[in-house]
């Protein structure tokens, strides 16, 4: 892993920059294209390790606000539901591991635990391959997607830069 010691005080802004290009290409229907922005934002990147935690945490700490929203605040739950190719719910255990990952994830925002959030980013980064990193920034993308429509569906704020 590649140590974060220097501080980029751009990368906020090139984050942001990169979500906002990778959430237009999805809104485009290009997935791939989506994938492409990412990857070459992040392999430019001084620190390449970090920068996709990153831009993952900012993804997942986004719905998770909005999730709040969605929920009056926190007042009224909002479910989680995973379900499988046939489109049957499963537990949360038995869905694939960028899935989990993602759910885990989310979860960890949603109860304001940024460092369990972190964590499972990190154990990401470490064991999972490619295509699995690739399925998991896919799933940040699309909940940023779905809950903003859904957010904006209802008069709820969403942050300009997700709102296109």
């Amino acid at each position: 892993m590649e140590p974060d010691s220097e501080p980029d005080p751009n990368r906020r802004e090139r984050l942001i920059d990169t979500a906002c290009a990778a959430l237009a290409a999805m809104r485009a229907g290009e997935d791939d294209g989506a994938l492409d922005h990412v990857a070459s934002a992040v392999q430019s990147a001084p620190n390449s390790h970090a920068d996709a935690r990153e831009l993952m945490l900012l993804l997942f700490h986004e719905c998770s606000a909005m999730v709040a929203e969605l929920g009056d605040g926190g007042s009224t739950p909002v479910k989680m539901q995973v379900y499988d190719d046939d489109g049957q719910e499963v537990p949360i255990d038995e869905a694939d591991p960028p899935v989990r990952t993602a759910v885990r994830t989310l979860l960890a925002e949603v109860h304001g635990d940024q460092a369990g959030a972190k964590a499972q980013i990190e154990i990401a980064l470490a064991n999972a391959d490619p295509d699995e990193m690739a399925a998991l920034m896919v799933q940040a993308l699309r909940w940023t997607l779905r809950l903003s429509d859904e957010c904006v569906s209802r008069d709820l704020p969403v942050p300009a830069w997700i709102r296109g």
